[in-house]
């Protein structure tokens, strides 16, 4: 495999397990009608067909776009809507981009990772390009007007990532620091077929020894935990989807790497391109970012926790409200349940006394008496 330092932004990668990484772009959509008041539900297959026109005639480069790359979220019921909330939200992929790879010829590139930096600046142009011309158009549908909202989600951004990271970390690097200079390397991928990183004939739940395989394409891993991403479809209730989320079919990764560098690669390379397949025409359109809450170093914190609580004797974990003493045995039989408290009150000889409010008598205290006292009468009251 190819450094990935050197991989531009249109080219697939082949990893692991018969699994590919496509170059694509993705543009997330929200739809809110001209007037507020509008109580008709938008026609989702005119939608489509206005933005596929609208791709293929109003572009620098027409771009043609299969109704299966664009999904549609509508809201299920316009009487519960608030006023400023969108009637649709969605997402646009746009998979064909080989006209964006660079034209000339390998004998011609003097520096590979200069081609690489002008292919990387003429992708981004370009997305940029696309979004902006679609943030504001107004959609005409069966004579009711609706203004459409373009933006590039946050993650496929990797510079903004990166920016948000480096002011997170320059934060937490200020002043005086024992462990060192910290820096991220944790990524966090969700939305990922459950099936694809499972042992073939052996169940459908995700393996880790299969996911370590993979993720290992990227750099030496530290850290790995696979789960179901349950909650994947939260907070999409009340729209309707055109393409069925089920719970269970999809997992979530966290991978740690050992160095700063394979997470940086790793997470740069996962930005804008979706997961395929060899021998399946799915295409996994997952999220990635990098990991903001510290999931290892957390779930290592509760171990922690778990373990010591469980090290400890019941005698240290319950202590009872008497000071912690010297062992003993004790004058009371087995039957006494609780200790009993006393005042005792210690008469010299020479009618000297010496009171002592809330002490237990132990065979300490008697011991302490007889040796220094002539004689010791106790009075119990």
């Amino acid at each position: 495999m190819r450094p990935l330092e050197t991989l531009p932004p249109t080219e697939t990668l082949e990893i692991e397990n018969g699994l590919s990484l496509v170059p694509r772009v993705k543009l997330n959509l929200t739809i809110h009608p001209s007037l507020p008041s509008v109580s008709k539900p938008i026609d989702e297959w005119q939608l489509k067909r206005a933005l596929i026109d609208f791709l293929k005639t109003s572009l620098s480069v027409s771009v043609t776009v299969p109704e299966e790359d664009l999904q549609i979220k509508r809201l299920k019921d316009l009487k519960k809507r608030k006023r400023d909330e969108p009637v649709a939200q969605g997402a646009l992929f746009i998979r064909d981009i080989r006209f964006l790879s660079s034209k000339k010829k390998i004998e011609e590139v003097d520096n590979e990772e200069e081609d690489v930096k002008e292919l990387e600046k003429k992708f981004l142009e370009w997305r940029s390009y696309v979004a902006e011309k679609m943030d504001g158009i107004e959609l005409n549908l069966e004579g009711v007007k609706y203004n459409l909202s373009v933006e590039i989600p946050a993650s496929d951004d990797f510079e903004r990532m990166r920016k948000d990271w480096e002011e997170s970390y320059a934060f937490r690097n200020r002043g005086y620091s024992r462990g060192g200079r910290q820096e991220p390397d944790t990524i966090v991928l969700r939305g990922v077929p459950s099936r694809w990183f499972a042992e073939p004939r052996v169940s459908s739940k995700p393996s880790m020894l299969v996911t370590h395989t993979i993720f290992s394409t990227f750099g030496k891993i530290r850290n790995l935990n696979v789960s179901e991403d349950e909650d994947l479809a939260k907070g999409m209730d009340e729209y309707e989807l055109d393409i069925g989320i089920v719970s269970g079919l999809h997992c979530k990764i966290i991978v740690q790497f050992e160095k700063y560098r394979d997470f940086y690669n790793a997470l740069k390379v996962l930005c804008g391109r979706s997961l395929q397949k060899q021998g399946s025409r799915l295409s996994a359109d997952y999220e990635v970012t990098w990991d903001k809450d510290g999931f290892f170093r957390n779930s290592r914190s509760q171990n922690q926790d778990k373990s010591s609580k469980m090290q400890e004797p019941a005698a240290v974990r319950y202590r009872s409200e008497a000071p912690r003493r010297e062992p003993h045995v004790s004058e009371f039989t087995s039957n006494d349940t609780r200790r009993k408290r006393f005042k005792v009150r210690i008469q010299l000889n020479d009618d000297d006394e010496l009171g002592f409010l809330n002490e237990n008598i132990g065979a300490h205290l008697e011991d302490l008496c007889k040796s220094r006292l002539n004689e010791v009468r106790l009075s119990v009251k």
